[in-house]
């Protein structure tokens, strides 16, 4: 195992780890507390690695078609643990774990079909081929903006479960980035759904 997929393994690791602490409520109510900001420590320290894996297949020149494979099924794998965990707790509503799993089940079976004709989710071979498909799906700007508005809902979630910020404004915005999450999640993958038919047209075509 290269160090690129070494990283991407043990962030889902770090992940599933730090979703563990949130079922341990502690002997005090001191010790709770600690749990949570730990949690968002942790949560904080994903997130941020999150980049490592591809920072170093370039930088160590270790990028391979597993490794991609890979960073978008760790990627994956990491958001619905949160989602998932998150709504167990009764922290966010049962909708939001399942609008992530149907949507990138979807989107996922469709990337594959890309993937096998030589196109890629994003970058120079993206599968998207309209201008809109491609800003709202292949775009830097596009992915950054769904990756931070994940990030401070994560991070946000755990943080208002806390007795420093709990009732405070830390509650409200985080449940606006909840919903800000899911209309992303929404509005990037109807684009692989439409444009994705065309390759099956075309098979049926050919």
């Amino acid at each position: 195992m290269n160090v690129p997929n070494f990283i991407t393994v043990s962030r889902v690791v770090l992940a599933l780890a730090t979703l563990a602490l949130l079922y341990f409520p502690g002997g005090k109510e001191s010790e709770h507390q600690t749990i949570l900001w730990t949690a968002f420590g942790l949560t904080v320290l994903v997130i941020w690695a999150d980049g490592l894996d591809g920072y170093f297949a370039r930088k160590l020149k270790q990028a391979t078609k597993l490794g991609a494979i890979l960073d978008i099924a760790g990627d994956r794998a990491v958001e619905m643990a949160y989602w998932i965990v998150f709504s167990s707790l009764g922290w966010v509503p049962v909708w939001v774990p399942l609008l992530f799993l149907v949507r990138g089940t979807f989107v996922d079976a469709m990337r594959s079909q890309a993937s096998s004709e030589g196109y890629t989710a994003f970058g120079a071979k993206t599968m998207m081929q309209t201008g809109i498909g491609k800003f709202l799906v292949a775009s830097n700007f596009s992915r950054f903006t769904y990756a931070v508005v994940k990030a401070l809902a994560f991070c946000l979630i755990i943080a208002a479960q806390t007795t420093l910020l709990k009732d405070s404004w830390a509650q409200p915005t985080a449940n606006l980035m909840v919903y800000l999450s899911a209309a992303f999640c929404l509005v990037r993958g109807l684009p692989v759904l439409v444009e994705s038919k065309n390759m099956f047209v075309y098979k049926a075509d050919n």
